[in-house]
């Protein structure tokens, strides 16, 4: 009888065990997938490609047994060679090969240069070949960067109490309303795929006090524009009894500084890869919804249109503006008008036609949307009600309030849009492994 007695030891190494210590001279066995070939002669260089990043090989003629010809991009292998110092090389070194095992080669030339420093492709078909395009380390980076933003959403919320749930994407009712819904039969009766995660992370503030999740949401809209999707990875958290709206993004700053703090320390050689600044999280400005308005239709003369809500000319205006007036990258605003707020948004005491909610803009464009919520049953029927809304779908939700909860609110952010305006690209679709929009369904 066999016993397996954990992760076994493999005899090839990753690019950081070549770096760990000296092996200048040593022999050692190293696997990838032939990423480039640049064949000199008697002399080539092979380019294999690791999860860690690139690592130059020298084939040399009647040294290394195998011929080169027979050597093809995109093919997987195992080497063995002598590791040297180069300077000129990936991370400063290269391994001398002695041999050359091919695992597995492909059976068509690549459709795309992937072995260039920039992909020179159009978005679509970028799109088209993502199993393909990403393989060039720079397009493959950016989801690097946002593994980093992933990575320190869950560890600073655990690091603060949260409990991480997963609710359930099926359902019969939708938290935010409004058309924008997928629906479909469930076993022949009528379902939706879910929003957001809203009432199930409120119902579990009053199991857990503090949850978050990291998990897709649906809207049907018939968009096409470069900041929406119809499926998009939202960082969703709520907590409970919280002192007021402005617990929730003084929670979100942390999580900002943790996360810039974590990206310069971990994914260092992405950030200079995509030529990354890390923006400025120290402090952020907040500002109300009514007042950034004013000041940007009164600095750029700019006319308000809609009061009800920011268009996206204002908010890239609300980002320049506080990005003039005190350096800032992001900025809270706050208040937002009570009828572009769900039903479960609380009133503002002081002024009902505002809420005690907000969005988070970076660099212009709002990645968050957040804020306190009525945890009383009857204030949470008494808007119900005032909005001519049915409590049908909603008893289970409704339940958890006639039971008790505490004061409590909370955020959603697009993971997407902030990795999107995190490495300076200017389509969501860039930043989105596999995109869902009007048009796309594949790969």
């Amino acid at each position: 009888m066999d016993f397996v007695t954990g992760v076994t030891k493999k005899e090839t190494l990753e690019i950081s065990e070549l770096l760990a210590g000296d092996l200048t001279g040593e022999t050692v066995r190293v696997n990838g997938a032939v990423h480039a070939i640049r064949d000199m002669g008697e002399v080539a260089f092979v380019i294999l490609r690791k999860r860690e990043g690139l690592l130059q090989c020298v084939y040399e003629e009647g040294k290394t047994n195998f011929d080169l010809k027979d050597l093809k991009e995109g093919a997987t292998v195992e080497v063995k060679g002598v590791v040297s110092k180069e300077d000129r090389a990936p991370n400063g070194i290269e391994i001398r090969l002695s041999e050359i095992q091919v695992l597995s080669e492909p059976v068509e030339p690549m459709p795309l240069a992937i072995s260039k420093w920039k992909l020179n492709t159009s978005l679509e078909a970028n799109l088209n070949y993502r199993a393909i395009s990403l393989r060039n380390v720079r397009e493959r980076a950016k989801f690097r960067i946002q593994e980093g933003i992933v990575r320190g959403f869950r560890d600073f919320l655990y690091k603060e109490g949260f409990t991480e749930i997963h609710t359930p994407k099926l359902g019969a009712k939708s938290a935010e309303g409004g058309a924008n819904l997928f629906k479909l039969e469930y076993f022949h009766r009528p379902a939706i795929l879910q929003q957001s995660p809203q009432f199930y992370k409120q119902m579990m503030v009053g199991v857990f006090d503090r949850v978050f999740e990291t998990a897709p949401v649906f809207r049907a809209e018939k968009h096409n524009t470069k900041r929406h999707l119809n499926e998009y990875t939202s960082l969703d958290f709520e907590m409970g009894y919280i002192d007021g709206y402005e617990d929730i993004m003084a929670m979100e700053t942390g999580f900002l500084q943790y996360t810039m703090e974590l990206l310069s320390k971990e994914y260092a050689k992405e950030l200079k890869m995509l030529n990354i600044t890390l923006p400025n999280v120290d402090k952020i400005p907040a500002v109300r919804f009514d007042e950034a308005k004013q000041k940007v239709s009164e600095k750029y003369g700019r006319k308000i249109r809609n009061p009800y809500d920011l268009e996206p000319e204002e908010e890239a205006l609300i980002g320049k503006y506080y990005k003039e007036e005190c350096g800032a990258d992001f900025v809270f605003i706050t208040h937002y008008p009570s009828k572009k707020r769900p039903f479960y948004a609380m009133d503002d005491p002081e002024d009902a036609t505002y809420t005690l909610s907000f969005d988070l803009l970076f660099h212009g464009l709002e990645i968050t949307t957040g804020g306190q919520r009525i945890h009383d049953y009857n204030e949470l029927l008494a808007k119900i009600e005032k909005r001519g809304m049915t409590t049908e779908g909603m008893e289970q939700y409704l339940s958890a309030f006639k039971h008790g909860m505490p004061p409590h609110g909370g955020l959603g952010i697009g993971l997407e849009r902030l990795t999107m305006q995190l490495v300076g690209e200017d389509n969501v679709r860039e930043t989105t492994l596999f995109p869902r929009d009007l048009s796309r369904l594949e790969p």
